[in-house]
């Protein structure tokens, strides 16, 4: 199982919310404060919402692919650096309320993406508890 991740930061996590519960036709796997996913059978997508300042328009947090096991990561982060890609992994960390293994490149015009697993499930957003996530240098 693979998927593709859009993370927005939004202004309006309540009103995006209730957009996008209409236009994907579904409702948020992850409830949380400041946060809000989807995740959509069809197409195979996640939809990430991060509460942003109040009332900025919304924008682009960072992209992703998520994949079903650690040694998905582990073979996409040798296949990066095979194409001469500066990969960043990240291992056993808390990002977005949940375990994750993952790995970080950057796209050409900056864009962040990461290829990750779900290791578990985590009652809170970052590595210590409220701190961001979802960011490298």
């Amino acid at each position: 199982m693979s998927r593709l991740q859009l993370a927005l930061r939004v202004g309006d996590l309540e009103g995006s919310i209730a957009f996008y519960r209409k236009l994907l036709g579904a409702e948020p796997a992850k409830l949380r404060p400041g946060y809000a996913n989807f995740a959509v059978d069809e197409p195979p997508m996640k939809l990430v919402l991060l509460q942003g300042e109040i009332g900025q328009d919304t924008a682009l947090d960072h992209l992703g692919v998520e994949v079903g096991s650690t040694e998905e990561v582990t073979d996409a982060t040798a296949r990066l650096t095979e194409l001469g890609l500066f990969a960043e992994p990240e291992q056993d960390t808390t990002c977005c309320y949940a375990r994750q293994d993952k790995v970080w490149v950057h796209g050409p015009g900056r864009e962040p993406w990461e290829v990750y697993a779900v290791k578990a499930d985590s009652p809170t957003f970052g590595p210590t508890g409220t701190e961001a996530c979802c960011t490298t240098t």
